[in-house]
């Protein structure tokens, strides 16, 4: 993720990953007020771990079984843990038009101290898709190596086309 003085952003760092709670969300806390806050990972979305309105819905669009787009739902999930698994601090990246999901929760890029974001990781490495139901600046991104991650069967893709 590229950030440029002309993009509507807020940058917060210091908190530390608490919790993966999916394949798209996560609790941190901030490593100065210890106050903890729920993050959805902006402009990707992974497959659900628990059976919900959006896995049965899931399980309408792309006629899969449920308990196969939660097994790939815990798939995504294990390699956000792994990916995630001795980071020290993250900073969180927002877009302003996008802050809260309409659950209240913090749309944010998680920036790692290596300078890559996890949104892109988790697509680049096929294990998330684009996800364009809420306004994000890197979709266009997303869409690309989404499918560069398709064609090489990437994460999920090695278990399905399409999730």
């Amino acid at each position: 993720m590229q950030t440029n003085a002309n993009k509507q952003i807020v940058v917060r760092p210091h908190f530390e990953i608490v919790k993966i709670l999916d394949g798209d969300g996560m609790i941190v806390k901030n490593i100065f007020t210890n106050q903890e806050e729920e993050i959805r990972l902006i402009g990707i979305d992974a497959p659900e771990i628990k059976v919900s309105s959006k896995t049965k819905k899931d399980e309408r669009e792309t006629h899969m079984p449920a308990q196969l787009l939660l097994e790939l739902g815990y798939k995504a999930m294990k390699f956000l843990i792994k990916k995630t698994k001795n980071q020290s601090s993250v900073t969180l990246i927002q877009e302003r038009k996008n802050l809260k999901d309409r659950f209240g929760r913090t749309l944010a890029y998680v920036l790692l101290p290596n300078g890559k974001t996890l949104n892109e990781i988790l697509i680049r490495r096929g294990y998330a898709k684009p996800y364009n139901k809420v306004y994000c600046s890197e979709l266009h991104n997303y869409q690309k190596l989404n499918l560069r991650a398709r064609t090489k069967q990437k994460g999920l893709y090695s278990i399905t086309q399409t999730f």
